[in-house]
């Protein structure tokens, strides 16, 4: 008699992830008119779990390998990409859980349907202050790209701490104290000024808080406090933020040629009597597209695989393969821009209509490719590296 195998982890969450965007595939103009996930969605991806795949076990969290974490945004994003960028943004600010005082982390995170989202950018100010004995800061600050801010109940910002004489803190390196500091979300505004091109669901505004005032023990300093200490923790959280972004670029791209596919068998170009399927021009344009995206997907798995395989046996992860992370998945992002671009384009007329997936998939991909952590600079910084020169790797 065989045993059946057991359903794994991975087979749960992939099915977890195919069922919820099933549930919210018929609504995607819907979240673009929005301008940010409906509350309901963003509810349901939270009940399912998958805006806790980072946070620590210990809390309530999943704890997954970065590699499974990948393939769930991946997966996410061949629907809809912003509900994808929504939860990857959740994901990734969950793991400040594993750099607070345990009491702060289980009050915070312990909650089942949490829903976490901020902006690591110092773009506020931290000045040092004592309150009924309790020592916190007095922030106030304004924070562009809110992405997920409007459906979370805890909303982090990066600030700048400063001190009596309005000078800015120092490490023992020399380098400005930078804050992650947690706030409720009813000290902040959100200013609705997302206005933009492409992702028009993720709510990446502005928000803002005025003179509000939070115990240091809500906060951390991810450049000097230490996590805890196993593999997860052990990613830098700029290098999670970039693999966020390119695993929602790599299934932008799966979409687009998906999509690309079932418009191909039907449509007849103008003075043609070949299906576009039928065209050769076609065959070769997705196959390209297609050992395109599986080389930018493989290099990006692998890198990921060699940093997991690093915090599990040595405790840290090597500049070199920092280095291959961040330029792994800007090529992600930089191929899946090309495979979509030519997409859209043998889409032809079919693909310029506000119900066609191609143009959906062109939008979004160019807003993704603007982040700064895929940007053009990224070549530049893992070049330098790969040349030997000497090269600052704090955002690595």
């Amino acid at each position: 008699m065989n045993t059946p195998n057991p359903v794994s982890q991975r087979d749960i969450l992939l099915a977890t992830a195919d069922a919820a965007a099933s549930r919210f595939a018929m609504r995607v103009e819907e979240i673009e008119a929005n301008s940010y996930l409906p509350q309901d969605i963003a509810d349901d991806l939270a009940s399912a779990g998958l805006y806790r795949l980072l946070t620590p076990v210990e809390y309530g969290g999943l704890e997954i390998s970065v590699e499974l974490f990948v393939e769930i945004i991946e997966r996410l994003a061949q629907t809809d990409a912003s509900a994808a960028w929504c939860t990857f943004i959740s994901c990734t600010s969950c793991v400040l859980a594993g750099y607070l005082d345990p009491a702060v982390s289980e009050q915070l995170y312990g909650k089942p349907d949490l829903k976490a989202a901020g902006v690591f950018a110092p773009r506020g100010k931290a000045i040092r202050e004592t309150r009924d004995g309790q020592p916190g800061f007095r922030v106030s600050g304004r924070w562009f790209w809110g992405s997920a801010t409007k459906n979370a109940d805890v909303i982090q910002g990066g600030c700048l701490v400063l001190d009596a004489d309005g000078k800015p803190e120092l490490l023992p390196g020399g380098r400005p104290r930078v804050q992650s500091i947690l706030f409720d979300r009813s000290q902040v505004t959100h200013l609705n000024n997302w206005d933009a091109f492409g992702l028009l669901g993720s709510g990446s505004g502005e928000f803002e808080v005025d003179d509000v005032f939070v115990p240091e023990a809500y906060s951390a300093c991810l450049m000097a406090d230490r996590p805890l200490d196993r593999p997860l923790y052990r990613f830098p959280v700029f290098g999670l933020l970039g693999i966020g972004i390119g695993a929602v670029a790599l299934g932008v791209g799966r979409h687009a040629m998906d999509a690309l596919i079932d418009l191909a068998g039907d449509k007849t170009p103008q003075s043609s009597s070949k299906t576009l399927a039928m065209r050769a021009s076609t065959q070769e344009a997705v196959a390209r597209a297609e050992a395109s995206w599986r080389s930018a997907r493989a290099f990006m798995l692998d890198a990921v695989r060699a940093g997991w395989h690093e915090a599990e046996n040595t405790g840290e992860i090597a500049v070199n393969t920092r280095r291959d992370i961040r330029l792994a998945t800007t090529h992600a992002v930089h191929s899946a821009q090309e495979i979509v671009s030519t997409m859209y384009r043998l889409g032809g007329g079919n693909a310029i209509f506000a119900q066609s997936p191609l143009q959906r998939c062109l939008r979004d991909i160019h807003v993704i490719t603007q982040h700064f952590m895929v940007s053009d600079s990224t070549y530049e910084l893992t070049g330098r590296l790969l040349l030997g020169l000497d090269t600052d790797v704090t955002m690595l």
